[in-house]
């Protein structure tokens, strides 16, 4: 395709899945069943991480976690007792396990403590000047992380850029918070980070697409692979390049049921 019939295309798929009816079988679903911030934080941000896998079997895994902290997160981690973490013993998801989730919930105690919002926990001096989001992962990743009780095996969870890592599932959470639009989908809920600097999740059904499109020449797939997208997005919308996510992901789907291409 020439460049106009790229942007047409992109376009009209982006229109075509940026719906409310997109969220009943996202994982995104999860976090929309809250309102307050901290809830939609701590739930988008978890199901995040565990998205590898079925959907349906995502959003499940994540249900279960609300129901294990009572159907109120935000309360639940700012007010239990340690014989309430007996509950989540049994608690997996594929490699993620018991010792990850006692983590998620120390570390969401003790940073909800000092802040009001985890977009903090991005953001440093002088972010505003970055091209990209890339340093404010890696700053996640050393705010996460800089505990004591902080198990190495959880690092895989919650990957940086240092390590080549896509950060498909960071990049997918930042996306939900930072991204604006009327659809209803994406929150936008932060105002700091902003949507020009968030990099394309690049799952497997975004790679395929992205690559007969040639917007991918890149053979490895990594954080580069990932940039590279993003910058050949931002040809056709440089405010707003991460919104072609939708356009590559639907039609990525689509074309696995054998309904497109």
């Amino acid at each position: 395709m020439n460049h106009e019939a790229l942007q047409e295309f992109l376009d009209r798929q982006f229109q075509l899945y940026n719906r409310s009816n997109f969220i009943i079988n996202d994982p995104i679903s999860v976090p929309h069943r809250f309102s307050t911030l901290q809830d939609i934080e701590i739930m988008g941000f978890w199901t995040a991480v565990l998205a590898w896998g079925q959907r349906k079997t995502i959003i499940n895994k994540a249900n279960e976690l609300i129901h294990l902290m009572d159907n109120a997160p935000f309360d639940f981690i700012s007010n239990h007792s340690e014989k309430d973490l007996e509950r989540f013993e049994n608690f997996k998801h594929r490699t993620f396990n018991y010792t990850d989730t006692l983590y998620f919930l120390h570390f969401f105690k003790k940073f909800y403590s000092t802040h009001h919002s985890l977009e903090q926990a991005f953001i440093f001096s002088g972010f505003e000047k970055e091209e990209t989001v890339e340093n404010m992962l890696i700053t996640f990743h050393k705010v996460f992380f800089n505990d004591e009780f902080a198990p190495h095996r959880t690092k895989k969870h919650v990957p940086t850029p240092t390590s080549k890592s896509t950060c498909k599932r960071l990049n997918m959470f930042l996306r939900w918070m930072v991204r604006k639009d009327n659809a209803g989908v994406d929150f936008g809920l932060w105002n700091a980070i902003r949507p020009s600097q968030l990099i394309c999740p690049l799952d497997v059904h975004v790679e395929r697409i992205a690559r007969k499109l040639h917007l991918i020449e890149r053979k490895q797939t990594d954080w580069q692979t990932a940039k590279e997208l993003t910058r050949n997005l931002k040809r056709f919308d440089v405010a707003d390049p991460v919104k072609y996510d939708f356009a590559l992901f639907g039609t990525g789907v689509m074309e696995k049921n054998g309904m497109i291409f």
